[in-house]
């Protein structure tokens, strides 16, 4: 007998930050295929609904990363009566409907509160968005309460092997998002949870193409941004990119990253770095030897500081020593510990 095809959840987080995606809309020599907002919505909106259409009991959540705040902008488990809208028509499927409507509805809604706002424009909350999204998991992973809003709708938490999360990013890495962005991409290991980018506007995100390869994932630049719906669904060369969920993904042709960007980024000044030195107890990172671990408070012996203070110049040329973690530009790092 034919093995059915499993239910499967997807969340969406998606960077809504209005200079970046103010930069994206505008034709200039270094971006030959421009993006506005609206076009972007327009595409994305196709592909959840076809994730929707796959298969009944599927389930999807957006959330939306805005300058210093992330909202839930659309969950399956709300009730029939939270997807009402004056712009309902007869002739839409419902769930489509809905969806459309108030993903839209939330994003004008910050939107505008943005703009009407007088205070200068913070970096997209594209940390909290992904930690909303990987506590939603781990919400409608657990056993089933019968008295649950959910299961009243029909929803059952638990029944979902495939949860999967996808960012769209359009904005440059924050150097002080890396270490809740390794967290996030714990959380996301212990739940099974595979995380999957598509990197819409800007230059290639150190950290998520990380989050995308210790996940399992697919990390994707988008290189035509004309063509974000191909991408999202299936690529030219027929390769399926972001909708089938990781049970199928092994028996098709999925997007791989042949390189992946290990670098780090270091816990006393935030910056991204090429060499760095390792606490032999915390596994904290810093860009340069420093007697006590300000993480655990571990102090090192001086005769080791003194050897790697001495061999900084050299560390570049030689690929590290006693302490050093450096990037070999094909993903592999050599690392050994501050305190031998």
């Amino acid at each position: 007998m034919e093995e059915e095809t499993k239910a499967s959840h997807l969340s969406v987080v998606v960077d809504i930050s209005p200079s970046n995606w103010d930069l994206s809309a505008r034709g200039a020599p270094h971006n030959t295929y421009p993006l506005t907002l609206a076009s972007f919505l327009s595409q994305l909106l196709a592909f959840l609904n076809a994730h929707i259409a796959c298969r009944d009991e599927n389930t999807l959540a957006v959330f939306g990363a805005f300058p210093k705040k992330s909202v839930m902008l659309y969950a399956s488990t709300e009730s029939a009566s939270d997807w009402v809208s004056t712009d309902s028509t007869g002739n839409a499927y419902p769930p489509f409907n809905a969806l459309d409507s108030m993903v839209v509805q939330r994003i004008s809604a910050e939107l505008q509160l943005i703009e009407n706002s007088m205070e200068e424009e913070a970096p997209s909350s594209l940390v909290g968005a992904l930690t909303k999204a990987l506590c939603y998991v781990n919400r409608i992973s657990l056993p089933p309460n019968p008295n649950s809003k959910a299961q009243a709708n029909g929803f059952h938490p638990g029944v979902l092997p495939d949860p999967r999360i996808l960012i769209l990013s359009v904005s440059p890495d924050l150097s002080t998002s890396y270490i809740p962005i390794m967290n996030s991409i714990f959380s996301a290991q212990k739940l099974k949870t595979t995380i999957d980018v598509c990197q819409v506007y800007g230059h290639d995100s150190v950290f998520l193409q990380q989050a995308a390869h210790l996940t399992g994932g697919s990390y994707i630049f988008l290189e035509r941004r004309d063509a974000l719906l191909q991408y999202l669904m299936a690529s030219l060369l027929r390769a399926m990119s972001f909708l089938p969920p990781p049970s199928i993904r092994k028996t098709l042709s999925v997007p791989t990253q042949e390189q992946v960007d290990f670098r780090a980024a270091c816990f006393c000044h935030k910056k991204i770095v090429d060499i760095g030195f390792v606490c032999s107890v915390c596994l904290s990172i810093y860009c340069q030897p420093l007697p006590v671990c300000t993480t655990c408070r571990t102090k090192f012996p001086m005769k080791t500081l003194t050897r790697l203070n001495a061999a900084r110049p050299l560390l570049g040329n030689k690929g590290g020593s006693s302490g050093a973690v450096t990037n070999n530009g094909s993903g592999g790092n050599k690392a050994t510990n501050l305190g031998r």
